[in-house]
């Protein structure tokens, strides 16, 4: 699996920080250094677990001892979905260093041996518990049939057959749980790291100590102990979804579930029309055994039809009322029946916990009822759609949903907007408990995740819209990467790397100064001493390949735009280990480099008119906002800037059939760049005699780039509507003395660039009127 960009520079900013302290770390004794500390912040699908499989794989490659990685979660379930992912899944690639075992599995042989990495994946539960000697966790016991020590004693000395001590790193994945018992406890093992994953860097007391030390001795500041993936990057990437629509009731319960299904259609419908492989679900939050309207416990004595626990209430509304199939609900809670009194047998009931959670999993349910004991494991992106029932309408409880519909299916965003938005229906007793959560809602956004838009219905009924339809229908080409022409040269370029499987002295890399403590003599002499190396551990020449290629052009999770694609990475002779600061890893290095180069100066940007030609749909509004226009293609917009308002209403003037472009999620183009953008999205689009205009108002960056030239030249390879590139740049441009690149030459009006004998050429305006006419002449 490949890393995004900003994955990519997260773990690689944990792994050279926690190298560049392991040069020179403090000591607590001559024996035991004070432990590395680092906290990822990032939000919640952010791909954390991704991020964290990285960093150990990166670390472990400049180490001079194959590590060991004790790799911690709260829950069972999480757990064993990050062993999975971590062994045999979808992060294995990303770890191929390790040997990954559960770690009641580990052996002694395996602490032992130095032949590979060892990650351990346990819950906290396995070793939360103080008094070690009386406890019966079987991590503390002696287990006789393997060994003469506790795992527990085992980890702590982590000596290899020479007598020599592998580095501890600690990843505990929801950092926030962290409690002062599991972290002094984790400390006793004298762990070299400590890394954490949370949303908030909330440090344990037992921690204090250490990070006492590293602010003095080494005056790291608060930056120093976070790396912070920016949430405006992980929202551009598509991973979570662009627009949370909040809808307040003060109704009964059907008639926001009525709402909410209503939506749920129209999604369907346009998952549908997409041609996508998914189609959205539900989550229904609800109290369990509680009677609905008051505090007291449902009677479980009486007949299934006469219950008025909430999950049974709903469950009858979505069958009885909606027409829902029964066999796409799960109710997945503590739900109590008597024995004489059972639930229908469509009535799908998981009440177990841990017992039956493989079982609902596997059940691929489109409606899931629960309280919000539901697992964290249970992230689903497929899910869009919350009904969140009174009495779980706190403002603490709506945000903790939040994150279960905040992740984006397929880890892209889509033409169609609804499909982009989570949307929650929130029924409460009082106006006044929705403007509270909304308040919490809006300020936990402002501080992790502003760039997701935020929409409210305060009541039903109201005829508020969060999406407007288009009013006619417009299509445009089809945009894509043509990269026929670079596989030849990027053949060539793999072809020449070399096949370093038979080892030799270019395989063999200088290790850095981090030294190892090792045992030296034995019995009664034996001493510890640190001990210096001069080499790192080996990783594949496919390892090195496949990151440095990812690194000059981020593929954004698209595997046909990855030059990646193009080379034979299955070739055995990428199947070599090299070190990493070694002569045979810069000679991959440079490859990758050409093979880039190679898929960038021979690809094309081709247009199609014929090949499933992308249609205008709706777009997401906020009425109290929208400006109205008569000519465009949506009855109005929300969201203009003070530039983007004037250049609208111009276009608008011309009668030109015209709509506003979402920066993400609508018409896309692709880019031939090395840097992070991938797609361009053109602000407006204008449907003119035989062209359609795609015009970008903030062309100033691209305009000085070689993508950005390359927009240009988009090959016509079918008949139909051409598609012609204008950018506009702020204030007076002129062509650059080199005859290629724009510079600013002045500060007023606008800068219209167009195709003029083959190259860009700018044009001066004095307004936006002037702006726009320039950019609909042929």
């Amino acid at each position: 699996m490949d890393l995004l960009p900003f994955q990519a520079d997260a773990s690689s900013q944990i792994a050279d920080r926690f190298l560049a302290y392991m040069e020179d770390p403090l000591t607590v004794r001559r024996t035991q250094i004070v432990p590395f500390y680092q906290n990822l912040s990032s939000i919640t699908g952010s791909g954390k677990t991704l991020i964290l499989a990285d960093t150990v794989e990166q670390i472990r490659s400049h180490l001079p001892l194959e590590p060991i990685v004790l790799w911690l979660s709260k829950g069972r379930v999480v757990v064993w979905q990050t062993y999975a992912n971590l062994s045999t899944g979808k992060y294995s690639g990303l770890v191929g260093g390790f040997n990954v075992k559960p770690l009641l599995e580990c052996r002694p042989a395996d602490v032992e041996s130095g032949d590979s990495g060892l990650l351990l994946v346990a819950t906290v539960g396995k070793f939360n518990q103080r008094d070690k000697e009386e406890g019966d966790r079987k991590i503390f016991r002696v287990q006789l049939d393997v060994a003469d020590r506790s795992l527990w004693d085992l980890l702590k000395a982590r000596k290899d057959t020479a007598g020599r001590r592998r580095q501890l790193i600690v990843v505990y994945d929801e950092g926030h749980n962290l409690s002062d018992l599991q972290t002094q406890l984790l400390l006793e093992l004298q762990p070299d790291a400590l890394i954490a994953a949370s949303a908030t860097m909330r440090i344990p007391e037992a921690l204090a100590g250490t990070i006492g030390r590293l602010r003095h001795d080494k005056e790291w500041t608060d930056a120093d102990f976070v790396t912070t993936v920016r949430s405006s990057e992980v929202v551009a990437s598509g991973l979570v979804k662009k627009h949370i629509l909040l809808g307040g009731y003060v109704t009964p319960m059907e008639s926001a579930v009525d709402d909410m299904l209503a939506e749920m259609k129209a999604a369907e419908q346009a998952a549908a029309a997409l041609g996508l492989p998914f189609r959205p679900k539900a989550i229904y939050v609800s109290t369990t055994n509680a009677a609905d309207g008051v505090s007291v416990r449902d009677d479980v004595e009486r007949p299934f039809r006469d219950r008025q626990a909430r999950p049974i209430l709903i469950w009858r509304h979505l069958v009885e009322h909606a027409g829902v199939d029964p066999r796409t609900i799960a109710i997945y809670c503590d739900l109590k029946f008597d024995s004489k009194l059972p639930p229908p047998s469509s009535f799908n009931l998981f009440s177990k916990g841990d017992s039956d959670y493989d079982d609902f999993i596997a059940g691929k349910f489109k409606h899931v009822i629960f309280n919000l004991s539901l697992q964290e494991g249970w992230d689903d992106p497929e899910c869009a759609f919350a009904y969140i029932d009174k009495d779980m309408g706190s403002a603490d409880q709506v945000t903790q949903v939040v994150g279960r519909v905040l992740r984006q299916p397929g880890a892209q965003h889509y033409p169609s907007p609804i499909l982009n938005t989570a949307h929650f229906y929130i029924r409460t007793d009082e106006k006044g408990v929705f403007e509270a959560i909304l308040a919490d809602v809006k300020r936990k956004l402002a501080a992790d995740s502003p760039e997701i838009s935020l929409t409210v219905r305060r009541s039903t009924g109201s005829g508020s819209r969060p999406y407007l339809e288009a009013l006619k229908s417009r299509t445009l080409p089809t945009v894509s990467i043509d990269s026929t022409h670079a596989s030849a040269p990027i053949k060539a370029v793999v072809d020449a790397i070399q096949d370093y499987s038979g080892g030799g002295v270019n395989t063999v890399g200088k290790g850095g100064r981090i030294q190892v403590l090792q045992t030296i003599g034995s019995g009664e002499s034996a001493v510890e001493e640190w001990v210096e190396f001069s080499h790192s551990n080996s990783v594949t020449a496919r390892w090195i390949m496949r990151r440095e290629v990812q690194r000059l052009f981020p593929s954004h999770g698209d595997r046909q735009r990855n030059p990646i694609n193009l080379c034979d990475i299955e070739h055995p002779k990428f199947d070599a280990r090299v070190e990493y600061n070694s002569l045979a890893a810069d000679h991959i290095r440079e490859q990758a480099r050409k093979v880039v180069e190679a898929y960038i100066e021979h690809s094309a940007i081709v247009q199609n008119a014929l090949d499933n030609p992308y249609e205008v749909g709706s777009v997401p509004v906020d009425e109290k906002k929208i400006v109205k226009f008569s000519n465009a293609l949506h009855e109005g917009y929300s969201d203009l800037n003070g530039f983007e308002r004037p250049f609208a209403e111009a276009l608008d003037k011309t009668r030109r059939v015209w709509c506003r472009n979402p920066s993400q999620g609508g018409f896309g183009i692709p880019l031939l760049d090395r840097g992070n953008t991938r797609t361009f999205n053109p602000d407006f689009l204008v449907w003119a005699d035989k062209t359609i205009a795609a015009i970008d108002t903030k062309g100033d960056h691209l305009i000085t780039e070689d993508a950005g030239r390359k927009l240009f030249f988009i090959e016509k390879i079918e008949e139909g509507p051409e598609l012609v590139i204008r950018l506009v740049t702020m204030g007076e441009w002129e062509v650059a003395a080199n005859g290629v690149y724009g510079k600013r030459s002045g500060s007023t009006g606008h800068t219209v660039w167009v195709l003029k004998q083959g190259k860009p050429f700018p044009t001066h305006c004095k307004n936006a009127t002037d702006a726009v006419h320039l950019c609909l002449r042929s």
